[in-house]
């Protein structure tokens, strides 16, 4: 009782569960301690171990601890309690064990399964209209690099048309005479004193039809009909130099129109106060002065 009742207190001090060794085999008996010919434990030791845990069981329940802290494998016990408490043990721990249990709500699941998949449906949507986006920003920007690109080279190609046109208009100036015949034909009559009047032109004779040409370049003033000439044009240059056609047969420029020098403007005719188809040309200096066309003809290179 007395060594029950020691292990009883060391075991609640330390608050540890104490057991017994495994005992050595040395001779007959197997035991803990040095004594090699202890006795059997008797009933009454072991009812005096039994009672002795349970008292230690009670001191520890009344102190605080757990059933399993104060329990204790009485030493002085034979090898059969031992193993006996040993047992009983082993089928405590595994009674304890914690188990975990897993509860699965399909209906919750199924919600997370749906939210999570919505979520990735959504991000492909945006990738797959960012990309589009993208894609068609690109070729937006493309068709306007094309188009601008289009322009530059029509604006090109018209700089360079009008460039050429220049060009050609130029070498045409340059190649185009000052000054022409006004009509091809035979010379008749020229400027001054005639049957009791002034003539204050040249009159070249031809068939009807025959091309009138402007002698310069300018702008036609007049167009029409005229007293005594039947129908007439008037041009008027850029020195102010108006030259006179009368007798026409037909009118071919407007008034206003702009001419160059060997256009043609009219066709020979017979028309007013005519003894035959014949060109009627006068010159008028400043507008208005009338002078003989064979001089001012000859200053620029025209015999007739």
């Amino acid at each position: 009782m007395q060594e029950g009742t020691t292990l009883a207190r060391h075991s609640i001090a330390s608050g540890r569960r104490a057991y017994s060794a495994s005992p050595r085999v040395t001779g007959k008996r197997g035991c803990h301690r040095a004594e090699y010919d202890k006795s059997p434990v008797g009933n009454r030791v072991a009812a005096v171990a039994v009672v002795a845990g349970a008292f230690v069981t009670s001191i520890g329940a009344a102190n605080g601890l757990d059933a399993d802290a104060t329990r204790i494998i009485p030493l002085a016990a034979g090898t059969d309690l031992a193993a006996a408490l040993a047992a009983d043990d082993v089928a405590s721990a595994s009674e304890a064990q914690i188990r975990t249990v897993h509860a699965v709500e399909p209906g919750l699941e199924a919600a997370k399964l749906m939210r999570s998949e919505a979520l990735l449906a959504r991000q492909h949507v945006d990738q797959a209209i960012r990309h589009a986006s993208d894609a068609y920003n690109a070729r937006q920007a493309e068709l306007k690099r094309r188009q601008e690109a289009a322009a530059a080279e029509q604006a090109r190609v018209a700089a360079a048309q009008a460039e050429e046109q220049a060009r050609i208009a130029a070498e045409e100036a340059a190649r185009r005479p000052k000054a022409v015949k006004p009509a091809e034909g035979a010379f008749t009559s020229g400027f001054g004193a005639r049957w009791g009047t002034t003539h204050y032109g040249v009159d070249i004779a031809n068939a009807i039809g025959t091309p009138i040409l402007s002698a310069m370049s300018g702008v036609v003033v007049e167009a029409g009909p005229a007293s005594g000439f039947g129908l007439w044009v008037r041009v008027q240059h850029e020195d102010g130099t108006i030259t006179v056609y009368g007798h026409v047969n037909e009118i071919l420029v407007a008034q206003g129109q702009q001419v160059r020098a060997g256009e043609q403007i009219a066709t020979m005719g017979n028309r007013g106060q005519s003894t035959g188809p014949h060109l009627h040309f006068e010159v008028w200096v400043g507008g208005s002065q009338k002078i003989d066309p064979i001089g001012w003809l000859g200053e620029r290179g025209i015999n007739l």
